[in-house]
């Protein structure tokens, strides 16, 4: 295995450093993707692994001005190496997060929800009352656009793998906010017109998976509307027919949180109102934390195990 759990000595404290403890930090596809090498980011190794997670400032270097020991803090930026108990980190590399929010959302907040809050704000200006449809609607961004999208009164379109346990599924995601919870395969039948009496066809398509589900989900966009692929996990290309282009003008987007960052770096205020909105959200109940599966270090072996499992449903957390 490429992994193992390593005792580590706690580097001496600079003065623009943050001594954390580290909470808890999730385990995400992109993580699993840096490990197997076929992430654009690659640590210098040996490295620690995990790019999202919260900790708790234990101690902070003579010129550190906004953190002081008792914040929570989450990374500003991917890379961090969250899968450890304690770590000495520059102060830029952190973002403070309020500590009355519950743990695991503050965990899970850094990837997913801020994914989820660019894609339905950046592409489209979207109104109460307009829809978006998304495919992996189950994953950790799927299950923020579900609850974003509600708080905002847009009507969610949401495609799911067909699989033993659906109704459960689809029982969830309807708790979550969802409006409407297809199958890949219901998107070729005729009864997806059912679906548009109520509401308009989208304007916005999310799309993380690529191959067919994606081409299908396509159909479905109103005229001049975008599609945004911010992950691949079919590991197929996205396909699409000419006359989507021709005669729909159909927009296909990329988008990747880690680049959003980079772009902003120097824009302290759009971090700032987009962490601001989701602890709001946070705070008013209608943003939770996907399902977790709460798992000590020591049974890390375990955890990657079960994160790359088909139709997992739960997010394993690691406990430090």
């Amino acid at each position: 295995s490429l992994f193992r759990l390593k005792d580590l000595e706690v580097p001496k404290l600079g003065d623009c450093d943050v001594h954390v403890k580290m909470l808890a930090a999730p385990i995400n596809p992109a993580d699993i993707n840096m490990i197997q090498g076929t992430y654009p980011l690659l640590s210098p190794l040996p490295a620690v692994g995990g790019s999202e997670g919260v900790g708790e400032v234990l101690e902070v270097g003579r010129r550190v001005a906004a953190l002081k020991p008792g914040d929570w803090v989450i990374p500003a930026s991917a890379g961090l190496g969250t899968w450890r108990t304690q770590g000495v980190f520059p102060e830029q590399m952190l973002l403070k997060v309020p500590s009355d929010i519950p743990v695991l959302c503050a965990a899970t907040l850094s990837v997913n929800p801020c994914t989820a809050f660019r894609v339905l704000a950046d592409f489209e200006s979207l109104a109460p009352g307009d829809s978006v449809i998304q495919n992996a609607a189950n994953s950790g961004v799927g299950q923020a656009v579900i609850q974003i999208a509600r708080a905002s009164s847009i009507r969610t379109i949401n495609v799911v793998r067909d699989r033993p346990d659906l109704p459960k599924l689809v029982e969830r995601l309807m708790a979550l906010g969802a409006d409407h919870v297809v199958t890949e395969e219901m998107l070729r039948k005729p009864e997806m017109k059912d679906i548009f009496k109520s509401i308009p066809r989208p304007r916005l398509a999310l799309n993380c998976v690529g191959g067919k589900s994606t081409t299908e989900m396509l159909r479905h966009l109103q005229p001049k509307g975008t599609m945004v692929t911010y992950g691949g996990m079919a590991k197929q290309p996205v396909m699409v027919p000419v006359s989507a282009f021709i005669f729909r003008d159909l927009r296909l987007r990329g988008f990747w949180m880690t680049q959003w960052r980079k772009d902003h770096a120097h824009d302290q205020e759009s971090v700032a109102a987009m962490m601001d909105t989701l602890c709001q959200l946070i705070r008013r109940g209608q943003l939770t934390a996907p399902a977790c599966t709460e798992v000590p270090l020591q049974d890390y072996r375990a955890a990657l195990e079960a994160s790359m499992k088909p139709f997992v449903s739960s997010k394993q957390i690691l406990l430090l």
